[in-house]
């Protein structure tokens, strides 16, 4: 005669939803260790990557021997910085005086990672990014949220490579965060918004 089944004693399902959270736990700290990793690699270093080869790159804040590295291995003719003019600052008489002497084009469009970008500022970025000498390297201070949305806006409105290749360079994989409640998520929005405006009405 088969023995009836019977339940787990209380006991054992208690310590076995304590090994699944404990597991569980486990699982999510090595996931959040590996992304914290990757973000430091990624916002500590140059975050240099080829948007379109041999017309546009992005990178975080570049030194000048980085933009004479650039020059000499992507041959860059221009370099659009997103932060805006800020003369006097070390940083940007450093970009600003390297430019010249390597005879790049240099040009300041101020844009902030925190507030979405108007019609008018996509006008005057679309015709800037259409009109430089190519190749361009555009840069903000990470290479992460304002370099994304520009690379975006350049993959989807001037490359015509299309909405899903444009919305990747949105991505953790540059070391943006695209959470809601992060305020660089404002790049998301942008985005979002000029859809229309880059001949994708539906999404």
């Amino acid at each position: 005669m088969e023995k009836p089944l019977t339940c787990p004693p209380a006991s054992f399902l208690s310590s076995y939803g304590k090994a699944a959270a404990v597991a569980l736990l486990s699982i999510l700290s090595v996931g959040l260790g590996i992304a914290a990793l990757h973000l430091a690699i990624v916002l500590l270093g140059e975050n240099f990557h080829s948007v379109v080869a041999d017309e546009l790159y992005r990178s975080a804040q570049p030194t000048p021997e980085r933009i004479a590295r650039y020059r000499k291995d992507y041959g860059i003719r221009t370099i659009i910085n997103l932060r805006g003019d800020n003369t006097g600052s070390a940083w940007y008489d450093a970009e600003v005086e390297a430019s010249r002497r390597l005879g790049i084009g240099h040009m300041d469009f101020r844009m902030s990672s925190r507030r979405e970008l108007t019609v008018a500022q996509f006008g005057d970025l679309m015709a800037l990014l259409r009109t430089a000498e190519k190749p361009v390297l555009i840069h903000c201070l990470s290479g992460a949220d304002r370099s994304g949305l520009v690379s975006a806006l350049y993959v989807a409105g001037i490359a015509g490579l299309g909405e899903e290749e444009a919305e990747s360079q949105i991505s953790f994989h540059y070391g943006h965060i695209p959470l809601w409640l992060n305020s660089a998520y404002a790049m998301n929005r942008s985005f979002e918004a000029l859809e229309p405006a880059l001949g994708f009405p539906d999404s």
